[in-house]
Parts: structure tokens; C-alpha cells; sequence
């Protein structure tokens, strides 16, 4: 057996499990799940239509490049939403289709970490602990930045010491951030740009929350429109991760893309070509109908703006959450630990919320997501509703 697979921790919902054994949770209340980011608004209808008229494709076999149709509707989409000059994305070149970002986040650490070289790859503290196993299963040491409350929920990047930028191959970037919600600015964007062309590694941007945002006016910077605006129109150790299950509502779908450095892009299709990880016809012809239509995402956005005012306002006074900048995550601190919070929440009030220690790794004697609990906001408005009352009721009691 690859003996790295030893080096992983057990995954965050696993800890819960363990963490809730054994607890008997108040049977006069339904159960309401806030811990895991599965939008619960509907797919919209025009996608699941998309995709059943094109089940005919199922006799034929996918290729790993993707339809040049979904590769040119990705382009356009990053044209139009990151405000690129047009012609400076090749959809022939920048644009790789993937089954989500799940496995493509995973599978970039595999295809571009030289192991021979004690190599860093650097992520949030706390972050999404599929760069933490990516990075170990890639023979790699995980450097954790922390983003705690000092830094607004941003890592931060100035704690680094020179010599482990030396040794970075590979920095994972959340923005808008699991679980925070924080944002990225365009100063610490040209920071990282700098310092990935002085030190050689690449930035991989996970953004797949890029499309749940409060300001209609102003979304969230992405890292190609940062590079492009710096003059890197190349888009030099730059790839950026987006996906449908976020923005669409449509996490079944397990469709998404990389884009960004051609060189880059072409290595990583070489290894997806091995992976056997071509998406389904019928899953690109959908998701040609999603990345064409902005109407469901405005739409969804203003579901989440409508949770995140009703919760908030229940909330006020009695547990410290602050509206995110961006994503569907509250990032609450707690009046008791974050592990006792959960389970005599789950006891109490058959309410569920994921520890924010579990999210995080101790450095230095120091987690960052101590005393902090992630609450998704993905159930429907009723429910959130009411778990706000739950919540409100069990710190009232503490």
C-alpha cells in the first residue's frame, strides 16, 4: 500500500460522527443539518432538461479535452464575468473541463509536485482538506497559513518565511473562503503574483464560491483577472477552479473546469488523460445551458441574501457571526469549546454544526478554528429559520 495514505487525517464529517456517538439528540425536535455545503435550492429545470435530451450520448465515449462548444461557453463566461479582453483566453489552450473541483484540486498536486525536492504546498488555515490530503498523497508537506480573525480571515501570507517560498511548488488559494467567506483583495493578489514569479510555484485558486456574493456591484476578484490586469496575459502559475455545484445548484452534476496557464493546463491534461476522468456528454451539453445563463444564479444569490438577513437578525446579541463577504458559510464563534457547542447542540436542539477545529490544523500551539463553528446556510429558508431559533434557545441556556 502507498504508505502516504497513512498521513491522512479522517475527514472532518467522520471527526462529527465520532464527536456525536453515543448522543442521543431531543426526539420532540426534527433533525436540521447545517454542516455540509450541498445546496439545497433546485436545479434549475433547464439544466436537468439539457441533460436529458442528451442521454442519447451515453453510446459514446467522452473526451478528456471536452466539447470545443463547452470549452468556448467557458471562456465567454470568464470573458464576461472577470472583464477579459476578448481573444486572451484559447479555449484550445486555457480551458480544461473536470468532474467538479473536488477531484481536480485533488489531482493538480499529483501532476505538478516534484517529490524528489522536500517540496512545500502551502493552504489556509483553516481550509478544505482536500488540499491537505492532495499535498500529502503527493509526497509533499503541507505548510498551513493562518487566516484567523487578526489577518480578516485572510492567510496570512507575510508570517512565511522566505526559504518556504523557496520550497513552495504549490499554493492553494480559497477565495471566497471555506469557511470564512472572506475575499481576497487585488493588493494581496499582486503579492502572490509577485511572489509566485520570484519563487517559482504555481497558485492553484480554488473559486468555486466566486458566484454567491452580497454586492451585485462589485463580486469578487478573480486570480486571471488579477494576472491580466498586471500585464501577466499569459497567465503565468495561475490556474483558477470553478464548478456548477455552487453557482447552479447542482452538485450532482459533478461538473466544473481549470483554467489558466497553457503550459500548465496541457501537463495536467496529459495526466487526465491516464486519470480516465473524461466528463460525460450528456454532464457537458447541461452544463453548456448553465454557464450560459445568469438569471438562476442572481436568483440564488438573492435566496442566500434572504437566509443570511432573517438568520442574522435572530442571532444578534447571542452568538458572534458576521455576514461573510462572500459563499453560504457562517463562521460563528462560541461562548463554550467548539466540540462541546456541537454535541449538546446536536443533544439538546437535534441541530447539527461542524466544530471549526475540525477544519483547521494546531501550528504552533495555535487553531484557528477553535471556539468557531461552521454553519451552512444550504437548507431552505423555514429551516434555517428555525435552527437560528434552536441556537438561539441553546446559548440562551448555556
Amino acid at each position: 500500500m502507498n504508505p502516504d495514505l497513512e498521513r491522512l487525517q479522517p475527514y472532518p464529517f467522520q471527526k462529527l460522527a465520532e464527536l456525536l456517538q453515543g448522543v442521543s439528540p431531543n426526539a420532540e425536535r426534527d433533525a436540521i443539518a447545517l454542516t455540509i455545503g450541498e445546496p439545497k435550492h433546485p436545479t434549475p429545470h433547464f439544466i436537468s432538461e439539457a441533460l436529458l435530451s442528451h442521454l442519447h450520448n451515453l453510446s459514446v465515449y467522452p473526451s478528456t479535452r471536452g466539447m470545443p462548444l463547452l470549452r468556448r461557453t467557458i471562456a465567454d463566461w470568464l470573458q464576461r464575468r472577470y472583464k477579459l479582453a476578448p481573444g486572451l483566453l484559447d479555449p484550445e489552450r486555457h480551458i480544461l473541463p473536470v468532474n467538479g473541483t473536488r477531484e481536480a484540486l485533488f489531482a493538480i498536486a499529483q501532476a505538478v509536485v516534484d517529490r524528489s525536492t522536500a517540496p512545500l504546498v502551502m493552504m489556509p488555515n483553516p481550509f478544505y482538506q482536500i488540499y491537505e490530503g492532495a499535498a500529502l498523497l503527493a509526497g509533499a508537506e503541507p505548510r498551513y497559513i493562518s487566516s484567523d480573525k487578526r489577518h480578516g480571515y485572510l492567510p496570512a501570507f507575510d508570517k512565511v518565511r522566505t526559504e518556504e517560498w523557496d520550497r513552495c511548488q504549490l499554493l492553494y488559494l480559497c477565495s471566497p473562503s471555506n469557511p470564512t467567506g472572506a475575499v481576497i483583495d487585488m493588493p494581496r493578489l499582486e503579492h502572490l503574483l509577485e511572489l509566485a514569479q520570484r519563487h517559482d510555484f504555481i497558485i492553484a485558486a480554488d473559486e468555486c464560491y466566486s458566484e454567491i456574493h452580497f454586492d451585485e456591484v462589485q463580486p469578487p476578484l478573480g486570480l486571471l483577472q488579477a494576472a491580466a490586469t498586471l500585464g501577466n496575459t499569459a497567465f503565468k502559475r495561475c490556474l483558477v477552479f470553478h464548478s456548477l455545484s455552487k453557482r447552479s445548484n447542482a452538485p450532482g452534476l459533478r461538473s466544473g473546469f481549470v483554467a489558466g496557464d497553457a503550459e500548465i493546463i496541457e501537463k495536467f491534461f496529459a495526466y487526465r488523460t491516464y486519470h480516465g476522468c473524461a466528463m460525460p456528454l450528456q454532464t457537458q451539453f447541461a452544463s453548456v445551458a448553465a454557464w450560459r445563463d445568469e438569471a438562476h444564479v442572481q436568483e440564488n444569490r438573492r435566496l442566500y441574501r434572504q437566509k443570511f438577513d432573517a438568520v442574522l437578525k435572530i442571532l444578534d446579541g447571542c452568538l458572534k457571526a458576521q455576514r461573510p463577504q462572500a459563499g453560504f458559510y457562517l463562521w460563528a464563534k462560541t461562548p463554550i469549546s467548539d466540540t462541546e457547542f456541537a454535541r449538546e447542540l446536536y443533544r439538546q436542539e437535534h441541530v447539527s454544526v461542524l466544530p471549526g477545529s475540525f477544519l483547521s490544523r494546531t501550528v504552533d500551539g495555535h487553531n484557528p478554528g477553535t471556539n468557531r463553528i461552521r454553519m451552512a446556510l444550504v437548507a431552505p429558508l423555514d429551516e434555517c429559520l428555525d435552527a437560528a431559533q434552536r441556537i438561539k434557545r441553546f446559548v440562551q441556556g448555556i
